[in-house]
């Protein structure tokens, strides 16, 4: 299993609209991918900071959410947002 957490941050609150524009299609295609056991986004506190929490039943599956995230719209609007993830496999 692959786990991903951590945070997405915008350094704007236009960057943070935009994350919120796009973020409910971008979890109902992540969480519709073969593989995907969860796929969480959540605000915090900060109005500018998501909390990520996803995990994938193995690399492949993970690899295939990369590869579809970087050809998506999600991406092409929220490229240069900082992340700061830590990715774990057992």
């Amino acid at each position: 299993m692959i786990r991903v957490t951590g945070t997405l941050t915008c350094a704007t609150a236009q960057e943070a609209e935009t994350v919120r524009t796009h973020l409910p299609n971008h979890i109902r295609l992540s969480r519709a991918e073969p593989g995907c056991l969860t796929f969480d986004v959540t605000p915090t506190e900060d109005p500018l900071v998501w909390r990520l929490d996803e995990s994938f039943v193995d690399r492949a599956a993970f690899e295939a959410h990369q590869a579809r995230t970087r050809a998506s719209d999600w991406f092409g609007a929220t490229a240069d947002l900082r992340r700061n993830f830590q990715i774990v496999e057992t």
